[in-house]
């Protein structure tokens, strides 16, 4: 097997961390690694495997001899970059909102859709982390009895919005703890023991940017006949995602069925024992690769309607886990090559 370039494209923040974790027990046949960031952090040597590795600016010539570039540096580098590197042959698979309602990109969840990296175009968008968790979930679901309308809720993490909102709730908590005025600075409000339904910015609708992502992605990825609406809230909880998703479906069900048909679905572990208090929890997601459901349940408000809780690391599988399963399916497919 022929083995390749790759490079990490903002390799010393949150998720480029985890990106590096994960190519590091990868079955990837990675030749040589290259360490990218800002200028700023160019020069700091990181270790990985049994190297170490030193960072270098992520410019346009850094791409020269690159095969594969994963990146999760926002979107600015990634409109600034990734042209630049696709022109000098490098594959590139963005975990930022540049691309992925480009219709000249495809926009993958490997699990979903595949099929849409043939024909890529050197630049591949990975989705947002609330869409990739309930999309692995839905699409078994889709496939055998058609999803009409989707009602999801989310419940997402501070570590989605980055290492200062981690640090932060951390110090409200202590503020709290000591008599303190808690400080705010990241989220408009406080957000330790408190519920923020605000993700991103507020659009002309009403909505926020975040629950149009939800909507636009899944029409993208999956069917854009389904009917969809969205409310993203944020939750004092470090890691990990976590979703109430209510789903019409076009055809009878038995709720045994669904159960199995989670069951057998690539990437998804069915925690349904309520009885004994089992079901999905952000704290046990954390650190791992899964989705993860539970409370499955009949909706008895309307015709064919289910009830589920999903859960998903939204470091890993909401962002890391999933460019680096996109850049094995290049392999895999031997797609690893600018048209």
């Amino acid at each position: 097997m022929n083995k390749y370039t790759f490079a990490v494209v903002g390799a010393l923040g949150n998720v480029g961390t985890e990106m590096l974790n994960i190519l590091e027990t990868s079955d990837l046949p990675i030749g040589r690694l290259v360490a990218m960031d800002i200028p700023e952090n160019a020069g700091t040597k990181i270790n990985w495997r049994d190297e170490e590795l030193v960072v270098v600016e992520s410019t346009p010539e850094a791409f020269d001899g690159i095969d594969i570039a994963i990146f999760s540096a926002g979107a600015g580098a990634a409109l600034e970059l990734a042209p630049e590197a696709v022109k000098r042959g490098c594959v590139c698979v963005d975990n930022s909102t540049a691309y992925r309602m480009d219709p000249e990109h495809p926009l993958v969840i490997p699990e979903v859709n595949p099929d849409a990296l043939d024909g890529h175009k050197g630049i591949i968008a990975n989705p947002n982390c609330s869409t990739i968790q309930m999309l692995v979930a839905l699409k078994p679901l889709h496939d055998k009895y058609g999803i009409d309308r989707v009602v999801v809720s989310t419940y997402q993490a501070v570590s989605g919005t980055g290492a200062a909102a981690v640090k932060e709730l951390e110090d409200q908590v202590r503020a709290f703890a000591t008599g303190e005025e808690p400080p705010v600075s990241v989220y408009p409000h406080q957000i330790a023991f408190n519920a923020l339904p605000h993700i991103d910015v507020f659009l002309e609708n009403g909505y926020t940017k975040e629950e149009m992502k939800m909507v636009k992605e899944t029409a993208k990825i999956l069917d854009p006949a389904i009917r969809m609406t969205a409310t993203t809230v944020r939750m004092p909880v470090v890691n990990g995602h976590s979703e109430s998703i209510n789903v019409e479906l076009k055809n009878p069900y038995e709720l045994d069925d669904v159960r199995q048909l989670f069951e057998e679905a690539p990437g998804v572990v069915v925690q349904d024992d309520p009885e004994n208090n089992v079901y999905p929890l952000a704290l046990a997601a954390s650190g791992t690769d899964p989705v993860f459901v539970g409370r499955l349940r009949r909706d008895f408000s309307a015709e064919n309607a289910l009830n589920f809780w999903c859960v998903s690391d939204n470091l890993r599988k909401g962002a890391a886990l999933n460019t680096v399963q996109i850049t094995e399916e290049l392999v895999k497919r031997d797609l690893v090559r600018v048209p």
